[in-house]
């Protein structure tokens, strides 16, 4: 049996046409005022092992527990549904943060503060995500950690394999990550403490007017 091709060998047939956006009767507005926040993108990049998924989770409990509409898109169980059929090449990779950012737009709308962990390797890629919400609704949080740190944190031994050669386009070792020049916050995962990082992340969505600060 044929294997079925990735996305990088697909071309753009059967694009939809003749099709508009629908606006719903309860809008994003509306959500905030009932909920108290605003929605937010909160896109965390970084290597394999910088931590992204563990402070992302850490700080969706951290607003989870003051009562805020929240939720986590990680790498890994993104891969395992909606981006199951992409590969790691480059065009699969920029693909995958595609349809993420398709997916953070539509949570953004709902109302929900979205906190995406995605080793996201290219700067197009992330500004093209930006792009597609207003000034203010992206936040970029670069989950600062050298790749040492992030060898030494790697449970699963990826970063040997691909040193070894039997992972192919790895990010950091034989496909390149391209750091934030801007983020709109830089978190030094590599050596502080998580509830520091958190404590930073949460700040910064209240400097930003996204959360309340609790009384």
């Amino acid at each position: 049996m044929t294997a079925s091709p990735t996305y990088g060998q697909l071309t753009n047939q059967g694009a939809s046409t003749n099709i508009a956006w629908h606006h719903a009767s309860v809008d994003r507005a509306a959500r905030a005022d009932q909920r108290g926040h605003r929605s937010a993108i909160l896109w965390f990049t970084g290597l394999s092992g910088a931590g992204k998924s563990t402070l992302a989770n850490a700080v969706n409990q951290a607003l989870f527990e003051r009562g805020l509409a929240t939720y986590v898109l990680d790498g890994d169980n993104v891969r395992h549904g909606l981006c199951k059929d992409l590969g790691f090449s480059d065009a699969d990779r920029e693909e995958n943060i595609r349809r993420i950012g398709e997916v953070a737009k539509l949570f953004l709308d709902s109302g929900v503060i979205v906190l995406t962990a995605f080793v996201s390797p290219f700067r197009a890629d992330r500004d093209k995500a930006r792009a597609l919400v207003d000034d203010g609704d992206f936040i970029e949080v670069f989950c600062s950690a050298d790749l040492g740190v992030c060898e030494e944190r790697d449970t699963k031994g990826l970063y040997a394999k691909a040193r070894a050669g039997e992972i192919k386009e790895f990010t950091g070792i034989s496909s390149p990550y391209e750091a934030p020049e801007s983020p709109e916050l830089s978190v030094d995962t590599g050596a502080a403490a998580l509830d520091a990082c958190v404590e930073q992340v949460v700040n910064a969505l209240i400097e930003r007017g996204v959360i309340p600060a609790q009384s």
